[in-house]
């Protein structure tokens, strides 16, 4: 997560965002990879123009939430990715279970 807004923790008097990513560092083709292999090993990556306003650095600086938050990232992205995949599509069933049973009851 990334640019968490989070104000005057504990009572300090840091006010202001903390990034909350992952500081390991990895190309944008690795992470299409690793997206591949967790959601659709058959899906194909497309490549494309970066746009003028594309970051060239993506790793985060948590120097800030490491100091002030003692926090840290304890999953590295192989093992968090199959557990957010997860959890969105458990949450999307979910949703499409709560919209069929509303259908029902309305009928």
């Amino acid at each position: 997560m990334s640019g968490r807004w989070i104000g005057g923790i504990d009572g300090g008097e840091h006010v202001g965002p903390f990034n909350l990513g992952n500081p390991g560092e990895f190309t944008m083709i690795e992470l299409a990879e690793v997206v591949k292999e967790t959601i659709d090993p058959s899906a194909t990556i497309e490549f494309r123009a970066n746009t003028a306003d594309d970051p060239h650095k993506r790793k985060p600086d948590i120097s800030k939430a490491k100091e002030l938050l003692n926090w840290e990232p304890k999953i590295s992205l192989r093992e968090g990715l199959p557990l957010m995949v997860n959890d969105f599509r458990n949450r999307i069933l979910m949703k499409m279970k709560e919209r069929r049973q509303m259908r029902i009851q309305k009928n």
